[in-house]
């Protein structure tokens, strides 16, 4: 793994994205405290990060800038415009990694100095856990000692892989709206057991572990997910009666489909930006 612990990592927006890769750079010891600057419109939201991280903070945004190797843009898509043309004088040669989502590595290359180097990420919300799925794209000028450094911030906050920029919107219908498709799976299971006489707690609980379970059976195990199924599947038992009725109701479609569609929705929206 690349060491970066004598990088300063500048940050611009601390919303819940950027706090929790802070929180997980500082978990993961990537650098010292005093290496991440950060800045924000929200001055008690900063007052917060530095009193509880022991961070240093930035009284605006181009501070943030020049007092960083590695600068992390953490905000609204639609402040990106005003934004770089704020930080533009700024920029030197500075790794520049965005996670504002829908905004193509192109806008930035456009306005930034010629030759800025830029990353792309979509990370999704279990960065909040240290548990994200994070997409990394790279620009025209990113070395792979750029890249590895991005790999190696995300990586502190869950899992990343390495995809071509035209692929972030399956990324997006993928792993970035797929917890809320898993919330609801999670809420429909525990229902299933309320209904059969499980306290709302219990059925909860035994819902989202059997989900982290699984999950964490797809990454370690490297079976086929239709294999890891027959595990728990046995002749004429209570498994492939449920299984049964799931295909009947189209819940596999239903999955794919929300994905589909939450693709679409994405290239919709970056059509906008």
């Amino acid at each position: 793994m690349t060491t970066i612990e004598n990088k300063k990592l500048g940050f611009i927006g601390t919303g819940k994205m950027g706090e929790a890769l802070i929180k997980g750079i500082l978990h993961a010891q990537l650098v010292p405290p005093e290496n991440i600057y950060a800045s924000d419109m929200d001055s008690e939201k900063l007052e917060s990060l530095e009193k509880q991280y022991k961070i240093s903070t930035c009284k605006d945004n181009c501070s943030a800038v020049t007092d960083s190797d590695v600068l992390i843009i953490a905000v609204k898509p639609q402040t990106i415009p005003a934004l770089l043309k704020e930080i533009k004088f700024s920029i030197k040669n500075q790794l520049v990694i965005s996670i504002a989502a829908g905004v193509a590595i192109a806008t930035y290359e456009n306005e930034l100095p010629r030759g800025t180097k830029v990353v792309r990420v979509m990370p999704n919300i279990a960065a909040t856990v240290r548990e994200a799925a994070s997409a990394i794209s790279p620009g025209s000028a990113v070395s792979k000692d750029d890249l590895e450094i991005a790999k190696t911030i995300f990586n502190a906050i869950g899992r990343s892989v390495i995809l071509p920029e035209h692929l972030m919107d399956a990324v997006t219908g993928l792993s970035g709206s797929g917890p809320a498709y898993i919330f609801m799976v999670i809420e429909a299971l525990a229902d299933g057991g309320v209904h059969e006489g499980l306290d709302r707690n219990t059925a909860k609980l035994l819902a989202a572990q059997t989900v982290l379970g699984a999950a964490k059976m797809v990454l370690e195990d490297r079976s086929h997910t239709g294999e890891l199924k027959d595990m728990v599947t046995s002749p004429g038992g209570t498994t492939i009666r449920g299984l049964r009725v799931m295909e009947e109701r189209g819940v596999r479609v239903a999955m794919m489909n929300a994905v589909i569609a939450a693709c679409e929705r994405s290239k919709e929206l970056g059509k906008k930006t």
